[in-house]
């Protein structure tokens, strides 16, 4: 996508909060070509707070805080599905149904068009479901999809060249036909919601800094885990999960990479964390918000940290209300757009 914007911390002194866009609390980057912003997998895994005093982490939801998912019964996510509002999809016919064994064995060996992934569907003869294919099902109908747009940007024409060529190459394999959307269309369409992603794109993150003694890791670690913090999959992460089965988490608390190699935790010090969750890939439901805030307090308190922004200038609880209502009017926009955070599609978008 061109143009991101990353949340930060909101100040408490002078600063006017306009749009998506502000001073030290929302940081827009504009950028000429978007590069992607994790270079890793996604780890396992309400409403704006705007007192001063904000609740423990582990406090029940109703009362303010964010309670433990560990207590809480998972909640799976169906299989990724194709879906027109984000995906450009090709029809394929054929003279007459296949088995998932045929289907799957004339598959693109790579599912990706450049950076955008390729996902084929097929229409079950026995129940009208549309779903991956697999082994042992009968199919009647088939179709192939390419995301329109990602956080590395919208779909080009060379990728869409690619995805064209990868499935037909597919289906006369398999004795069918195909009809491809137009590219010129095609286009259009990711660069317009690569525009409308790019202006909704937004993580949000505060800074834990010493406010003495620098910390060891696992110190850290230790004070994190009382707070439902528990390793993630890359080095120099810990994360809050989410009681969804496998997604992504609700809170990330990053720490020095090299630290998190080092032989005996203990010895290796940090003076400074950063505290922060991806806006659009978590639901509101999951009050990210309500526990990004919440873990900042507990968090500072149990550290002897100073909560801060990204020019490391402090900020005092009372600003989460006005970074609440930024963030209230992001969710609404990505609702209207059918794209609510957190969603199947939202999570593919900002990917």
């Amino acid at each position: 996508m061109n143009d991101s914007l990353t949340l930060g911390l909101a100040l408490l002194g002078g600063l006017v909060l306009t749009g998506v866009v502000a001073h030290g609390a929302w940081t827009a980057r504009k950028t000429a070509a978007r590069a992607p912003k994790r270079a890793g997998p996604h780890e396992p895994g309400s409403g704006p707070g705007g007192s001063d005093t904000v609740p423990d982490l582990m406090a029940p939801a109703a009362a303010g805080g964010m309670s433990s998912t560990s207590s809480q019964p998972a909640l799976k996510r169906g299989p990724v599905r194709l879906d027109a509002l984000i995906d450009a999809i090709a029809t394929i016919t054929l003279e007459h149904p296949l088995t998932g064994d045929q289907v799957l064995a004339h598959l693109p060996p790579s599912r990706r068009a450049g950076s955008k992934p390729v996902l084929v569907e097929g229409l079950r003869t026995d129940c009208g479901e549309w779903e991956a294919p697999q082994s042992g099902v009968t199919y009647s109908e088939l179709q192939a999809g390419v995301l329109l747009a990602n956080r590395t940007g919208g779909l080009n024409e060379i990728e869409y060249s690619e995805f064209v060529q990868k499935v037909q190459a597919m289906t006369d394999a398999l004795g069918a036909s195909v009809e491809f959307p137009d590219m010129l269309d095609v286009v259009a369409r990711s660069k317009e919601l690569d525009a409308f992603a790019s202006a909704h794109d937004a993580q949000l993150a505060m800074r834990l800094h010493a406010k003495g003694s620098a910390w060891s890791v696992g110190y850290v670690q230790q004070q994190a885990a009382r707070h439902g913090f528990v390793p993630g999959a890359l080095p120099g992460r810990l994360v809050l999960p989410s009681n969804e089965e496998g997604a992504p988490p609700v809170l990330t608390l990053h720490f020095d990479a090299q630290a998190a190699f080092a032989d005996d935790p203990d010895q290796t010090t940090l003076r400074e964390l950063l505290l922060a969750f991806d806006v659009p890939q978590t639901a509101a439901e999951q009050e990210p918000y309500k526990g990004w805030c919440a873990a900042g307090e507990v968090l500072s308190m149990s550290l002897g940290a100073v909560m801060a922004d990204e020019q490391g200038k402090p900020f005092s609880p009372a600003a989460f209300e006005s970074i609440g209502g930024e963030l209230s009017r992001l969710y609404e926009a990505l609702s209207v757009r059918d794209l609510a955070a957190g969603s199947a599609a939202a999570r593919r978008l900002f990917s």
